[in-house]
């Protein structure tokens, strides 16, 4: 059954253990509050069993998938999402290709269609590289270069369309500036790459948007500019992260600062908005 503000606490309780892998559905309610007009307020569908909660399905008023259900029974769920616009699938691999697989959607066009490493570290394991670089607020970088910025970010790494990644990359700035969750690396004065927190509660962060234009890689800089956020996240109290990686190069940019792999995730963003099918 969908569920209703008297279900927050049982819905906290069941993902909270799994935070790791829950990381946008609770900090969405955390943020945007249930059922709400925001497009990443969550609606959960709740599975129940001897009346304790098995398997809960979030799905943002965007249309974005967001699955934590161990058992990948789905067979309840075709007439509730027959009338759902779906815009994409984020989770634990296993989970959903499942998801995908039943309801019709792995032969969907999509725009972006991998699953991923994702890696896990306790901030007391951080190991900061050596450099003299340093971050600061995004806000503080010049607002055209870093709009322009996440959107090669959104062209080589979403796989968006030119003509969506303006506009989008312009909506995240404006919102990673209002929130203070990302920050750039400065060397000598001049940034040189950028990261953030795509997801963050109180003891745990999702590592998010961490780009380094084409010519200032293979220096470093995403790997020392993760540590100096992570470390300064550790400060403020937070004891774990997480992170998915697009490409071998960032995972093992992420091995070296301690992170270790941890499972496969899937990231599926449609190209149109799909429903559901028997």
């Amino acid at each position: 059954m969908w569920e209703t503000e008297a279900d927050i606490p049982e819905i906290i309780e069941f993902l909270s253990p799994l935070a790791a892998q829950s990381m946008f559905p609770l900090a969405n309610l955390r943020n945007h509050g249930l059922n709400k007009q925001h497009r990443h307020s969550p609606n959960f569908w709740l599975t129940r069993r001897d009346g304790k909660v098995t398997d809960i399905l979030t799905i943002t008023q965007g249309g974005l998938v967001l699955p934590q259900c161990p058992s990948m029974e789905w067979n309840d769920l075709h007439e509730t999402l027959a009338k759902r616009d779906l815009t994409g699938m984020i989770g634990p691999a296993d989970q959903s290709r499942s998801f995908l697989s039943t309801f019709g959607l792995d032969l969907a066009p999509k725009s972006l269609d991998q699953d991923e490493p994702q890696y896990e570290l306790i901030l007391e394991d951080l190991l900061i590289p050596d450099g003299s670089s340093d971050i600061f607020p995004l806000a503080t970088a010049d607002k055209e270069e870093m709009i322009r910025w996440r959107y090669e970010y959104e062209l080589e790494t979403l796989n968006m369309r030119p003509e969506d990644a303006r506009p989008t990359a312009e909506r995240d700035y404006d919102s990673y500036c209002s929130a203070k969750s990302h920050v750039v690396l400065r060397e000598g004065g001049a940034a040189v790459c950028t990261t953030g927190f795509n997801a963050r509660l109180p003891d745990i962060v999702q590592i998010g948007g961490v780009y380094t234009p084409p010519n200032f890689r293979r220096h470093g800089h995403a790997r020392r500019a993760v540590a100096l956020h992570l470390q300064q996240a550790k400060f403020e109290g937070v004891k774990r992260a997480t992170l998915f990686s697009a490409n071998e190069y960032a995972a093992r940019a992420y091995q070296a600062i301690g992170f270790t792999y941890v499972g496969e995730w899937t990231l599926c963003l449609f190209d149109g908005k799909q429903r559901v099918h028997d």
